[in-house]
């Protein structure tokens, strides 16, 4: 894979709700710091924006998220054996 292609793989796939979130803030931080000219706005802006487009959390790329398998490879089969319980004893009921 050249670069270009990494690049639009990283951008257009993958986008769970905390990217949506992350896009979002941004975006308000960001019309905040126009609209106000606020240099710490635009900053926030600016991290929460490459977050969200680069897919990077608090501790890097999926650094902090559960990974998700779906392989069917790790799917493990469980044998089992059906026991069924023994009729009682006509005696054993007269305690």
């Amino acid at each position: 894979m050249n670069s270009i292609e990494i690049v639009k793989q990283t951008l257009f796939t993958q986008w769970n709700l905390m990217r949506w979130i992350r896009l979002a803030a941004g975006l308000f931080f960001a019309f905040q710091a126009v609209q106000i000219q606020d240099t710490i706005a635009g900053l926030v802006s600016m991290i929460l924006l490459v977050q969200a487009l680069t897919n990077a959390g608090c501790c890097g790329v999926s650094g902090c998220t559960v990974p998700t398998s779906t392989k069917k490879s790790d799917l493990i089969q469980v044998e089992y054996q059906e026991i069924k319980q023994k009729h009682l004893n006509k005696f054993t009921h007269q305690i």
